[in-house]
């Protein structure tokens, strides 16, 4: 049965972006810079409300895994969906869900019935309204800004993502003794508040239907798996995201047991996991600037690997600290590199994806990419607390020959599993180096169709 389809507006060319597709993609930019910062603190006092809770980093694992696993679910529906209706509204419903997820936790917390299961319930919501908002947001920029600063666009996407780490966490953990955690969830409400009063004064123009996007249409079960078929049809495409599959499992530690370790090894001390937050955030945020202004390198796939290696090396060097000094430097390592990666690798796809695919096929993209990250969350939090840290502990199987490298007590073995997860990962690039489809993937695929009368 084929589902209906609302009018499309406003087809945009593509190749030099909509007329004054720059200011609205510069305004877009600044309401999402607000929105993430605000998202940010949130999501940190949650993370501070839970390990007060329990002290375990199981379940501040569980809270990633839950709502990683909500956006891996609902990717394909969710890309699919977003490519039927206008980019605008799906970003406005997206953001107003959210927004309703953490006044429901900010108003049980105020009447004394929050409890840690709700912040699973929370985070499976939560990631549920975000997936709409991927698609329908990278989709919108590849209508909005020329092709040749596909790179850049990511770049500053990239920053207003990593601002938000680099401030919200220390702005969190410094306001929390006056505001409380639920002052502190309120300032999350009024920053989304904010984001959705620019969007909704924007014009976000919608992409002109290419020949194979007219092929794709039927029920709304046939768009979700389009995006499949799309990208394992095309091998160089395929071998990118499993590569970025790859690295997503092994990052995924240093995701859920960055702020444990630190937490552990400190004594719970916010201000200095706040501090090496705030590093990382930083780091996110040269990567973005650095990409935002340079473009990243002529051949995409170069940065992609570049940012790999240099990513891994970070996680090597977090796992391995035993000082704020040292947790900052890795963590400020790890998201520079990772913007550049992420955003080389971005610029290839909106470059060869049709604009009217990319909501199913970078739904789908993601859910390969982030797939491989839930057993990773899930492997996390218990290899840390039953295994690793008890071989580091004061008397432990591998406290005489690793003790000397990693310390011992609180937090040894989850800097252990951290630093292992790097020399993985540097293995794993070296492999990937050695496969021609991966190195030649820009090469060996042709660019989208630009529309009918523009120019490059």
């Amino acid at each position: 049965m084929r589902t209906s389809r609302p009018p499309t507006p406003s087809p945009a060319p593509v190749g030099d972006g909509a007329p004054g597709g720059t200011r609205v993609f510069l305004s877009l930019w600044a309401g999402q810079v607000l929105s993430l910062l605000g998202t940010a603190i949130g999501r940190f006092t949650v993370m501070l409300w839970a390990w007060e809770q329990t002290g375990e980093a199981t379940t501040l694992a569980l809270l990633g895994f839950f709502e990683m696993g909500t956006t891996v679910l609902l990717s394909p529906l969710a890309g699919a969906v977003a490519d039927r209706m206008p980019r605008k509204w799906a970003l406005i419903l997206s953001d107003l869900g959210a927004g309703a997820v953490t006044a429901a936790l900010l108003t049980l917390y105020l009447t004394g019935h929050l409890q840690v299961w709700h912040l699973y319930v929370g985070a499976v919501l939560s990631g549920a309204f975000e997936t709409f908002q991927f698609p329908a947001y990278s989709a919108a920029v590849t209508v909005l800004v020329p092709r040749r600063h596909y790179a850049r666009a990511s770049g500053l996407i990239s920053m207003a993502e990593t601002a938000s780490r680099a401030f919200g966490p220390p702005l969190a953990a410094a306001l929390l003794p006056w505001l409380n955690y639920g002052g502190l969830l309120v300032l999350d409400l009024a920053t989304l508040g904010l984001a959705l009063m620019i969007l909704v004064f924007l014009r976000i123009p919608e992409p002109e239907v290419s020949e194979e996007g007219a092929r794709s249409r039927g029920s709304l079960l046939h768009e979700a798996s389009w995006g499949f078929r799309y990208i394992f049809a095309r091998r160089g495409l395929l071998g990118l995201q499993l590569l970025l599959s790859a690295v997503n499992f092994l990052a995924s530690f240093a995701v859920v047991l960055r702020s444990p370790m630190i937490l552990a090894r400190t004594a719970g001390d916010a201000q200095i996991l706040g501090n090496v937050q705030a590093a990382a955030g930083i780091g996110g945020l040269v990567g973005g600037l650095l990409l935002a202004s340079w473009g990243g390198p002529r051949r995409r796939v170069h940065g992609v690997f570049a940012g790999i290696f240099l990513a891994m090396l970070g996680n090597l060097i977090l796992g391995s600290g035993q000082t704020a000094w040292v947790w900052a430097a890795g963590a400020f390592l790890f998201p520079l590199a990772i913007t550049v990666s992420n955003g080389s690798n971005q610029a290839i796809w909106q470059a060869k994806v049709a604009p009217d695919l990319q909501g199913r096929v970078f739904a789908v993209r993601r859910q390969i990419a982030q797939l491989a990250g839930l057993p990773g969350m899930l492997l996390a939090g218990p290899l840390a607390d039953r295994l690793f840290e008890p071989a580091l502990s004061p008397g432990g199987q591998l406290t005489p020959s690793l003790g000397p490298v990693f310390g011992t007590g609180p937090g040894a073995g989850m800097g252990l599993l951290l630093a292992l997860s790097g020399i993985a990962g540097l293995l794993l690039l070296s492999i990937a180096l050695a496969q021609p489809s991966l190195r030649h993937v820009e090469d060996s695929l042709p660019d989208h169709q630009l529309a009918q009368g523009s120019q490059e």
